[in-house]
Order: structure tokens, then sequence, then C-alpha cells
């Protein structure tokens, strides 16, 4: 009953064997998926495999990192895609100041207005933050983002951080991070959050989970976050799959498996 909530299984790197990676994801548990598109390159790819797998679902947006590639009509698009019944978020948006690829005010322009478009249309949002938590924090209070909420994806912010995402109405993602020896952060917060507002994910073929690190990761692979995410909540493998099965049924609106 894993849900892997942010994979990127249209990628080039599973090109030669996507078929393949889909099949052990399923004989490891994996009974539904979210795929990301997130510029005008991944979006149709993305769109395709919903349309090839009933398990797949998608998100749509832009990231921060091609926020400067971003144009008016594309904002149309995305608001279109979102009418499709496969499609349950808008993702991944944020800020990304550790790549210098699109200036910070464009970044949060683009931000701003996806999520405006999400509160038009009641979409939940899927985050992407690096080295920007501050920022991130404030325009999601400054654009009313508790009002879809949503999930901060790969999270990995200290707890103080957490807490004012989740009092707007958002769930924590973790992922291959957490199976990190010296990864003492993620591991901390992730036994704070509350079990109803937890999820997991593999952002494949990135963040590959140990002992596969230094690999290409696998949706699969989202077995291993679910273990050690229940070795940290004192829980069973059985439990944290259902409780996080259940939590991306309630926020991203798909039906329960």
């Amino acid at each position: 009953m894993l849900t892997d909530t942010h994979t990127h299984l249209n990628a080039s790197q599973f090109d030669d064997d996507r078929e393949e990676v889909i099949e052990r994801a399923r004989q490891q548990g994996v009974s539904r998926i979210i795929n990301i598109g997130f510029n005008r390159e991944t979006i149709p790819t993305s769109i395709e495999l919903t349309e090839r797998f009933d398990f797949i679902y998608s998100a749509v947006g832009w990231h921060p990192q091609d926020a400067i590639d971003m144009r008016a009509d594309d904002l149309d698009w995305i608001e279109e895609l979102c009418k499709k019944e496969k499609v349950v978020a808008i993702g991944e948006i944020g800020l990304d100041y550790y790549w210098d690829t699109s200036p910070k005010d464009v970044q949060h322009r683009v931000f701003r207005e996806q999520i405006r478009l999400a509160r038009r249309i009641g979409m939940p949002i899927a985050i992407h933050n690096r080295e920007a938590h501050q920022d991130i924090v404030q325009l999601l209070r400054e654009e009313k983002a508790e009002d879809v909420g949503g999930v901060m994806h790969c999270y990995s912010g200290s707890w103080e951080t957490a807490k004012l995402c989740l009092d707007m109405n958002f769930y924590i993602s973790f992922g291959g991070p957490i199976t990190f020896k010296n990864a003492r952060q993620p591991k901390e917060v992730l036994t704070q959050v509350p079990l109803d507002r937890l999820l997991i994910e593999t952002d494949a073929p990135y963040l590959t989970p140990h002992p596969h690190r230094g690999k290409r990761n696998e949706t699969g692979y989202v077995r291993l976050v679910a273990e050690a995410a229940a070795e940290l909540k004192g829980v069973t493998l059985e439990e944290i799959a259902a409780i996080t099965s259940d939590n991306a049924t309630r926020l991203f609106g798909m039906p329960a498996l």
C-alpha cells in the first residue's frame, strides 16, 4: 500500500528501462505514484504516464530553476491541465537559492502566480525549497497558501520551520536522506511530525536511499524510505505504508487504495 508522492519517472535516466522500473516498484508494494511535471518539456511526458498507467497520477507546475523561462500562456496551460482527473496538485513550485539559474525576483513572481492559481482553482501545491526557508514561509503566508495547503517536498529544514508549515495546512514529506547515517536533522524532524501529516517519496532518480546511495534512485526504493520512517516513528512498515497512503489520499483527493 505504499504511495510515492514525488518521483520523476519521465526523466531521461529511465529511458532505457522505464517499464521495468515501474514493474519493480509494483513488486515492492508501491500501489500509487505521483509523477512530477515541472517545465515545458516534462509536463507533457508526465501527463502521458498518467494516461498509460492507472496507478500513476501527476502534479504539474513550474520549477523555480526554470522560472525565467515561464510565459503567461504557460500559466494558462497549467490551469487547463489541472482540469484533468489525474492531475492532483500544482508543483513542484517554490524557491531555489542553490542553483543560480533564475533571478530571485523572477522566482518570487512565478511562485506567487502559481499559489494564486492554486487558490483560485482549489488545488494543493507541492513545494520545492532549497536554501530558501525564510522566504518560502513568508511568501506562503503572504499569498494565503493555507487556503489550499499542500506538501513540503523532500523536507530538509528545521523543526521550527516545519511547525510553521504545519500551521499553514501543509504535510511534510521525507525521502532518501532519512536513510543516511549522517542526516541528523531530517530524522529528528520526522520524529516530531504528526503521523497524520507525514508523507514519503523518492524524488527518483535523485536522492537515492541507503544502501543504494550513489546510484540511480527508483520509485520502488520508497519502501526503504518507509522502513526508515517506521523505525523512527516506532511503528511497523505496514502501519507507515497505510498511514502515509491515507494522508496522500486525503491531501490530493485521490481514490482510496
